[in-house]
């Protein structure tokens, strides 16, 4: 298959569920991170799009989200709804990727997929586009599941990590997996930054659509009994059956034909408040604003204002400091991770729930 070829096989998923907890209260059920200008002066989804565009067109092009978001992604993106997989439940990736692999092998019995978060932080795009297009191509040949990792450059414990294995034989960018790890302590992180051997999992994966549907039906009964649901065309029975099952313990923790390839591109996971830090950019003494905030004789805060009420910091040092739907939020920026704890104390008219 020459290279024009492969490339029009081509498709990209983005996962765009959830509303993003840990953005409260800025985020909410009706205006979920993803629709959040996190990086950027627009929403964080459309930056995704925009980066994949040059390289996949948009009729392979399919959103992963809920019925109550379509007019708002359709807006930030100009995607209709034929772009998008509506998932009746979240059920976690396992499940809505069987789903969007089946509805590309529909499609294109060899359509290569990338599945890809609305959430991250990617430059330079060139970058990126390059790499996508060598692993697109790398699975386009071979019966592998590939995903990309990011070499560590701090001790985090809010990302999984991979152990990386010995390059295989073909391509010099790819490697076998020898295992995935959970999110460790501190110790442990620090552990895998000094010895090399492991890299953060960003949960950018590439497969054919129809091996990843082999490999569910060779590893993940949870699934495997289900998909001939969606040969039926009954999406809305497939995942009311579907148990909630992320793709990595479902299928690649137990798959032996997966590979890593480490990311020639800068990347973050806008997943805190203190993620927002490093997605944007700091004054002098390391303070992120958005909206009308000033700090004074303050350090290493980041600050929001969602409504045009002006925020001052005064003396403050590594704060979040968050105003938005009436609700003032106020924690040590080392806690941001979790926020989703203190959500869980709140009455329900604070919480903004669904």
């Amino acid at each position: 298959m020459t290279n024009s070829s492969k490339t029009d096989r081509f498709w990209a998923v983005i996962l765009a569920g959830g509303i993003g907890s840990r953005f409260w209260p800025v985020s909410t059920p009706a205006r979920p991170k993803q629709l959040l200008p996190l990086a950027g002066d627009r929403a964080i989804i459309a930056d995704t799009l925009e980066r994949v565009r040059p390289l996949i067109p948009d009729e392979r092009i399919r959103i992963l989200t809920g019925r109550h978001l379509v007019d708002p992604i359709r807006r930030h993106t100009g995607l209709g709804p034929e772009h998008m997989l509506l998932e009746p439940q979240a059920k976690g990736t396992a499940p809505v990727l069987a789903w969007a692999a089946h509805t590309i092998a529909r499609h294109d019995p060899d359509g290569v997929m990338a599945s890809l978060h609305a959430d991250h932080v990617i430059e330079p795009p060139d970058a990126f586009r390059d790499q996508l297009r060598h692993l697109m191509g790398y699975a386009a040949d071979h019966d592998a599941l590939l995903t990309i990792g990011v070499r560590p450059h701090r001790p985090e414990t809010g990302y999984g990590y991979i152990h990386v294995g010995e390059a295989v034989p073909d391509d010099d960018q790819v490697h076998a997996v020898r295992s995935f790890v959970e999110k460790p302590d501190r110790a442990t992180a620090e552990a895998y930054l000094a010895g090399g051997e492991h890299l953060w999992n960003t949960g950018i994966f590439i497969w054919r659509a129809g091996y990843f549907l082999d490999e569910i039906r060779r590893h993940t009964p949870e699934l495997a009994g289900l998909l001939p649901l969606l040969d039926e065309g009954d999406v809305e029975g497939f995942f009311r059956q579907a148990p909630t099952l992320t793709v990595d313990v479902g299928v690649l923790e137990r798959s032996g034909t997966v590979a890593v390839a480490a990311a020639a591109f800068r990347w973050d996971d806008i997943g805190t408040w203190d993620a927002l830090g490093r997605a944007r950019a700091s004054d002098a003494d390391g303070n992120v604003g958005v909206g009308p905030v000033r700090a004074v004789e303050s350090r290493g805060c980041v600050a929001w204002s969602d409504d045009d009420e002006p925020i001052v910091l005064f003396g403050a040092r590594d704060l979040v400091v968050v105003h938005a739907d009436g609700v003032t939020f106020v924690a040590p920026r080392d806690r941001a991770a979790d926020l989703k704890d203190l959500l869980r104390e709140l009455p329900p008219d604070l919480r903004s729930d669904p």
